[in-house]
């Protein structure tokens, strides 16, 4: 993998539509995983088995080494990595791992019916499939950014803000129309969440047989940015907007997934701060520190029509060293059965789970 040196900025121009697509990354308490003295965990034969569903959060996004069938087969994108968070964990007891989540998905196709993403049909109606050969004890949704926020598309404005700094920072327009975005993608998440546990709920299993858990995304970038990165060899962004993906973007559009988490009674895990420190670029000329890939190029996938399109699909998303200190928090929430949690950088420097701690 190879990241753009400044003789490539000409074609920063080329693909800036490219972005559109594919910068995205990702309740109440419960009482799921609770032990019941009739039912000997969930029902049917197969292993117990940990299923993540979503967008590019939970696919493996940026962790590479992507299975070839997501990778471009047939016109499959969904990027779906061994790296990806869910095959990092290791809760007791778990026996296999199955990843669902596609690169770019909204709620609808995590949801029952009819929507696609890179070819793919409802990963609800997929779980369907699973629940057959295998006993679900855990379900971890990462879902909502593709909806109405378009995160994606507020990333590429901030990118396009950096081209043009005689104009006004994208965070500008974004702040006065974001919370209205936030708000109108909670019922989508809710009801994808709802059709996931109806899909649960018809193959014979009650609340009490598995954990559902909601997550959020995590800001991929942040102001402590050294200068000589803010630049297409790194993070072309503009301090101000990368104040406001980190101060005001990502923890609302966190809260409004948290909200989405509690109205379809799944456990929440707070992500908006867990590349604390640890974000794209932050690492300077150590970029091993960094939990999120950089503006990242494809070189190899610009002389194929059907690849041009996808070659900075990666760009700021976890790496795999993101997906294993989320697949260790993940680890450490799915070790409880009951309450919200927010994934922190610890003092050893590792990601965490520490108990939700909610605004008044």
């Amino acid at each position: 993998m190879r990241r753009y040196r400044w003789w490539f900025g000409g074609l920063a121009l080329v693909f800036v539509a490219i972005i559109l697509g594919v910068f995205v990354f990702s309740g109440s308490e419960s009482q799921q995983g609770q032990p019941v003295t009739d039912r000997d965990g969930p029902p049917g034969t197969g292993p117990l088995t940990i299923v993540a569903l979503g967008d590019s959060t939970a696919s493996g996004e940026g962790a590479g080494n992507y299975t070839a069938d997501t990778s471009g087969l047939n016109g499959n994108w969904c990027h779906r990595s061994p790296n990806a968070a869910v095959y990092q964990t290791k809760v007791s007891g778990i026996d296999a791992r199955v990843d669902l989540a596609c690169s770019g998905a909204p709620a609808a196709q995590v949801a029952l019916g009819e929507t696609k993403q890179w070819t793919e049909p409802s990963q609800a109606q997929q779980l369907a499939e699973i629940v057959k050969t295998h006993r679900v004890a855990a379900v971890v949704v990462a879902v909502g950014a593709n909806d109405d926020p378009h995160f994606s598309a507020a990333v590429t404005d901030c990118f396009k803000a950096w081209f043009n700094p005689t104009g006004p920072p994208c965070s500008d327009q974004l702040r006065t129309v974001w919370k209205q975005r936030v708000d109108a993608m909670v019922p989508k998440v809710a009801n994808a969440v709802g059709d996931v546990k109806k899909v649960l709920a018809d193959a014979g299993y009650i609340p009490a047989d598995y954990q559902l858990v909601v997550q959020s995304y995590a800001a991929p970038i942040g102001p402590g940015i050294p200068e000589n990165l803010r630049n297409l060899n790194g993070c072309p962004f503009r301090t101000e907007d990368l104040q406001w993906v980190v101060r005001d973007g990502v923890p609302a559009l966190s809260a409004g997934i948290r909200q989405a988490a509690v109205q379809s009674g799944a456990r929440f895990l707070d992500l908006s701060r867990a590349g604390a420190g640890h974000e794209a670029c932050s690492g300077g000329a150590d970029p091993a520190k960094e939990w999120f890939s950089r503006l990242t190029l494809q070189l190899k996938d610009l002389g194929q029509i059907d690849r041009a399109s996808h070659a900075l699909q990666e760009s700021f998303h976890p790496n795999a060293n993101g997906h294993a200190e989320l697949g260790r928090c993940l680890t450490e929430f799915l070790g409880t059965s009951k309450g919200n949690a927010a994934c922190l950088p610890g003092p050893d420097g590792k990601l965490h789970s520490a108990p939700e701690v909610v605004a008044n």
